[in-house]
């Protein structure tokens, strides 16, 4: 039964086991040599020797969410372009035409987005607020 691993195998269980048993040897001296300090203070956060005041929970805007998740939609797309670019001659014009067609996807995206609004930061009274 053991014949049939292959040498890369029992590499790979001992190369596991030597990372588990470390970990667990760290932890267990962690405990055993660790001090103990009980008390009020403990539990209290650190806030580099000054005392915090308030409360710790900041509330963001959602707006912060949706540029974070605008970012990675539209930052995703990077690498493909840069790809499509490199192998142009490779691709010839089927490649190109293919390029443009996901270009031309992203601005529409990127246009309904601002078209409802969701890049516009300003508060929704200054929107519809009359031009002079």
């Amino acid at each position: 039964m053991y014949a049939s691993f292959a040498p890369a195998t029992w590499a790979l269980l001992a190369y596991l086991f030597g990372a588990l048993a470390l970990c667990l040897l760290m932890l267990g001296l962690g405990r055993v040599l660790g001090g103990r300090s009980h008390g009020r203070a403990k539990n209290l956060p650190f806030e580099s020797g000054v005392d915090s005041t308030g409360s710790s929970r900041l509330r963001f805007s959602v707006k912060y969410a949706l540029v974070a998740m605008l970012f990675v939609i539209f930052g995703i797309e990077m690498p493909f372009l840069y790809l499509w670019a490199v192998s142009l001659r490779e691709n010839g014009w089927a490649g190109f035409v293919e390029a443009t067609l996901f270009v031309s996807l992203l601005l529409v995206g990127l246009f309904y987005l601002h078209r409802v609004g969701a890049l516009d930061w300003s508060p929704e009274r200054r929107r519809n607020k009359p031009h002079d």
